[in-house]
This record gives C-alpha cells, structure tokens and sequence, in this order.
C-alpha cells in the first residue's frame, strides 16, 4: 500500500515538473532568440551596413558580438539539451492555471534578476538588460494572454498541441518585440 502511494506521489511530482520544464524551456527560448537578434545586429553594425548606434568602433562590436552570440546559443542549448520538453500542457483549466502562474513566477524571478543583480555599465549591457525586462514583461501580459486563447480556441478550432508549444514560443519572441 506505501508503495503505491510513493509512486503515486513521483508520478504526480514529474507531471509538475513537465509543466515548468515546459515553461521554462519557452522563456530561454524566447531570450536566447532576443539575445540572438541583438548579437546580429552588432555584427551587421561593425560590418557597417547599419548606422553606428551603440558601438564605437569596429572591435568592440565584433567583440560583443562574439560574447552575446555564445551566450544565445547557449540559453538556446540548454532547452535542446537539458530540459528536453517541447510540448504545452494545456488542455484542463487546472492546467491552464498551472501554466499562467509559472510563467508569471518565471516571469518575475527573471525580472529580479534583470532588474536587481545586473550592473549596466556599458550600453551593450544595458540594452541586454533592457532585452532581459521586455522578455519578462511579455511573460506577464501577453503570454499568459495567449495560454487563455489557446485553452478556449482549441474546442471551436481545430489546431493540434504540437502547435501550441512553436505558437507560444512565437508569440513570446514576437510580443518581446513590442516591450523593447
């Protein structure tokens, strides 16, 4: 009888695991992509085929290009490779709720972190944190936005949960884009 209750414990502690991995997963996701795009945008600064806004000179760009680059492909790893979760769990309201509080507390520790522990000293830095805010300002409002939409569309229109995860994902990438 205790074993049962044992398993019946860690099977429920891995169907919680998979929603924050899940989560978790689509917010490194969406801040490596964001990072990512910056790190381009400082190669194609020192290249010179856009007006020098933040960089100097030519080295300094290419030398953050090379660092936010690493760290993008990095944050970008560590979902691919570690986490190993790519798909959203949403189908009961018991999951939606589930879903929006943990992109709201992943939301907020990353928000802390951005907003507390990081020192801009450069501008580079300072629009990294900046990149960092609007990822979490999006997990705030329009992720949370968008789980709701797809809870309640997924009954009238019929799109499968293997594109609930890339749909999100996008959504984040994209609603970042307007925080920044």
């Amino acid at each position: 009888m205790n074993y049962q209750n044992i398993n019946n414990e860690i099977s429920s502690l891995n169907f919680q695991r998979k929603y924050f991995l899940s989560i978790f997963g689509l917010y490194l996701f969406a801040l490596g992509t964001t990072i990512l795009g910056y790190s381009i945008y400082l190669l194609l600064e020192s290249i010179g085929l856009v007006d020098r806004a933040v960089t100097t000179w030519n080295a300094q760009g290419l030398f953050w290009f090379l660092i936010l680059f690493c760290l993008a492909i990095f944050l970008l790893f560590v979902p691919v490779e570690f986490l190993n979760v790519f798909k959203l769990y949403n189908s009961t309201f018991k999951d939606l709720i589930l879903n929006i509080i943990l992109v709201i507390l992943s939301s907020l520790l990353s928000l802390i972190f951005f907003q507390f522990f990081l020192n801009p000293s450069t501008l580079i830095l300072s629009d990294v944190i900046d990149i960092g805010k609007a990822v979490s300002f999006s997990g705030f409002i329009a992720i949370p936005l968008i789980l709701f939409l797809q809870h309640n569309l997924k009954r009238t229109v019929q799109f499968s949960d293997s594109f609930s995860y890339s749909l999100t994902y996008f959504a984040w990438v994209l609603s970042s884009q307007i925080f920044l």
